[in-house]
C-alpha cells in the first residue's frame, strides 16, 4: 500500500474499503470491554432505542476502519 499524507487528500475525495461482517456476539464482546451501553450490549433494551435493535459502538466501527 502506498504511504499517504494529509496533503495527498482532497476535500470530497472518497475511498472504498473491503467489507467486514459483524455479528451480535462481536458487537456485544467489544461493547462489554470498551463501550458498555445497553444499545450495544442488550438486544432487548436496544429494541427501544433509536436504532430499534443492537448497534455496534462507534468506537468499534472506528477501530475496524483504522
Amino acid at each position: 500500500m502506498q504511504d499517504l499524507y494529509l496533503e495527498d487528500f482532497a476535500v470530497g475525495q472518497r475511498f472504498t474499503s473491503a467489507t467486514h461482517a459483524l455479528d451480535a456476539a462481536q458487537i456485544q464482546a467489544f461493547a462489554r470491554r470498551f463501550d458498555p451501553q445497553p444499545v450495544h450490549t442488550d438486544p432487548v433494551a436496544a429494541q427501544d432505542s433509536f436504532f430499534r435493535g443492537l448497534a455496534a459502538s462507534g468506537w468499534h466501527t472506528a477501530a475496524i476502519t483504522m
